[in-house]
């Protein structure tokens, strides 16, 4: 089938009945008419009727090689320079439609599955290692349109160097059993965001793996029999777009996945009980290139979105003149132009990799996803201290629907909007910066890839420094 619409993908998920736990109860019915996950549904679903927006569906979806049907640009193998620029017109055109705060929209998923599969042959002819699923998997995936959530990691319980869990009752997931229709998998992962709202759920060890009865991955459909999805509280709210204009439309949730004795078919399985490829196969895959490109795209998107309420809070209350004021606007600007730069130079120092494919400068990346986790948590702090009090006078929906009205419209006036409108603004800010969902987004971006400090190891070990100390030896000799 070609690419799916908004329709399609609610219909879809809500046909799973997926075990999914929230405050304790079951979610029962209908998911995406539950509080929790009918304002993400709704702004996820619109990405997917974008893809038959006649004004940007070139820039969304492309030709199956199989089927001739029209898919998902994201799932764009790129083979040219002007392929890695189609997937970042695709990206960001489907962050705009929700200003880069959906961290996890199915183009992220799609890009690792893409980028997995156009590195299969680091596997071939391995140990319990089959590309061919990979392989397939990918375009089951691509020709339906899946939506995907993952887990990577594992729960967070001891990281003692030489902390050891019970064999037959683990807390991490680990194959249990193999049986002639595929691997029994039992223990829970981190950190599933979407999860009960995708039609699969993606497994990768991705490093750091010791016991080979954790190296594995694979992908299921989430309804798989034996699979709970355990929800964080919902940061949602209310249904109201006034009083919660981001939470309202953008909670991801965030879920830990218990598997229970889940059957995981063989042709499901792309690798298990191997260390080696474990630990080494997303690292040296086009993984990290591909989704990086991926993911900065987005950032970029997200960063103009901050630039812009910055920029309302400004005008709303006449601070413009003031050079502090000035100075915090700057910081985004530098931020978004930098980011910016960063991408188009990892387009234009791409290479094709091994099998023939193009891989954006990783390096270049690497820089990039060191940069936002620090910059991000610093917009949080300007759009506070530009706001100061403002984020505090922010009265509900229902307080301009009533009889104080007449008080707020007097003293919550501002100098280029009414009171109303001031408020909205408001609100806003207060929700990407203090809300629970807004700090929620704080802490997101900060540990996107993982913790800034490993990544800023990771950029030293991997930069080729040795032609800037020759310079110095040549000065010295």
């Amino acid at each position: 089938m070609p690419a799916i619409t908004g329709n399609d993908y609610i219909e879809r998920i809500d046909r799973l009945q997926t075990n999914v736990w929230i405050d304790g109860n079951l979610v029962t019915g209908n998911i995406s008419e539950h509080p929790a996950f009918k304002g993400v549904m709704k702004s996820q679903a619109a990405l997917y009727d974008l893809q038959y927006d006649a004004l940007v569906k070139d820039s969304m979806t492309y030709l199956s090689p199989s089927t001739g049907d029209s898919v998902g640009m994201s799932y764009l193998q790129p083979t040219t320079k002007e392929d890695l620029v189609k997937r970042r017109t695709m990206v960001q055109q489907w962050a705009k439609s929700n200003n880069g705060m959906m961290g996890r929209s199915p183009d992220y998923m799609n890009t690792v599955l893409m980028a997995l599969a156009s590195s299969v042959g680091l596997l071939e002819g391995k140990e319990n290692c089959f590309p061919e699923n990979i392989l397939a998997f990918y375009e089951y995936a691509r020709e339906n349109d899946l939506s995907m959530t993952h887990t990577f990691i594992e729960p967070q319980v001891n990281r003692g160097q030489f902390y050891f869990e019970d064999s037959d009752e683990p807390i991490a997931a680990k194959v249990m059993n193999r049986n002639e229709a595929g691997i029994i998998v039992k223990g829970a992962r981190l950190l599933a965001t979407q999860g009960g709202i995708t039609d699969e759920i993606m497994v990768i060890a991705a490093g750091g793996i010791e016991d080979k009865e954790k190296g594995f991955a694979f992908s299921i459909p989430s309804n798989s029999e034996g699979l709970k999805f355990v929800c964080r509280e919902s940061f949602v709210g209310s249904d109201s777009t006034f009083n919660y204009p981001l939470s309202s439309r953008y909670e991801e949730m965030d879920t830990i996945v218990v598997f229970d004795n889940v059957l995981v078919p063989w042709e499901r399985v792309f690798y298990y009980d191997n260390i080696e490829v474990a630990n080494s196969f997303v690292a040296s895959s086009s993984f990290l290139p591909l989704t990086l490109h991926q993911v900065v795209s987005r950032q970029i998107v997200k960063t103009e979105f901050v630039l812009g309420i910055v920029q309302s809070i400004i005008e709303t209350i006449n601070i413009g003149e003031y050079q502090h004021v000035q100075e915090k606007a700057s910081e985004i600007i530098v931020a978004l132009e930098t980011m910016k730069a960063l991408v188009m130079k990892a387009e234009a120092e791409a290479v094709i990799d091994e099998w023939g494919f193009m891989r954006p400068d990783r390096t270049t990346l690497k820089i990039a996803i060191n940069l936002f986790p620090r910059v991000y948590p610093r917009f949080t702090e300007i759009i506070q201290l530009l706001g100061a009090s403002g984020l505090m006078s922010i009265p509900t929906e229902n307080a301009f629907q009533s009889s104080i009205r007449k008080d707020l419209d007097q003293y919550l006036q501002a100098k280029s909007k009414n009171a109303e409108d001031r408020v909205k603004v408001f609100r806003l800010a207060w929700d990407l910066t203090m809300s629970s969902f807004g700090t929620r987004e704080t802490l997101y971006e900060r540990f996107f890839f993982g913790d800034p400090i490993k990544l800023s190891g990771e950029l030293y070990r991997s930069y080729d420094k040795k032609p800037y100390v020759l310079r110095v030896n040549d000065l010295l000799e």
